[in-house]
């Protein structure tokens, strides 16, 4: 008698244990879905006050010391130096227009750090943005965004060309 209630008794603790692991999961798995949804939204809408010329939006959505990188090997910008580049462009009313159609985000276990790629339509093309999130205080905000041009490797060589011409006819430092 005493075998059939312990044998009960472990069978009723075991089946609790795994009601609570699966709802503990589900939990988990909801609120993962609900942060990348949340995180999304800031990225779609950083990309957005860029289109709209919303530079209040846009500058603030990146940390004091964030680093823009641009498309040219000379563009590494602090967060000071990108807003003084392109305060212009949002002051006239036209900065760029970028729409993402292609994500990916990983988000570090303690979900503080986010970072990600995603493939950009463009008035260059297609080109891919990287970079990396932190939860503050204050919500998401940029630390680092690296805009580059893709270019189909069926084409690279004749890229390399063109940079190459380019690098020749550029006047050199100190003249």
């Amino acid at each position: 008698m005493k075998y059939n209630r312990l044998t009960f008794f472990i069978r009723i603790l075991s089946v609790s244990f795994l009601v609570v692991a699966i709802c503990v999961t589900q939990s988990f798995a909801q609120k993962a879905v609900k942060d990348e949804k949340e995180i999304n939204q800031f990225i779609d809408n950083w990309h957005l006050a860029a289109s709209q010329a919303n530079g209040k939006v846009f500058f603030e959505s990146m940390g004091d010391q964030s680093i823009y990188l641009g498309t040219d090997a000379t563009e590494r910008w602090t967060k000071a130096e990108f807003v003084s580049f392109a305060k212009p462009y949002f002051d006239k009313g036209k900065a760029w227009d970028f729409k993402a159609y292609d994500r990916d985000l990983h988000v570090t276990k303690s979900g503080k750090i986010v970072w990600f790629s995603e493939l950009l339509t463009t008035w260059m093309g297609v080109c891919r943005g990287s970079g990396i999130l932190e939860k503050t205080s204050d919500g998401w905000k940029i630390q680092q965004y690296h805009l580059s041009v893709t270019v189909p490797n069926e084409i690279i060589k004749n890229f390399l060309s063109l940079v190459e011409d380019f690098h020749k006819q550029a006047p050199k430092p100190g003249n």
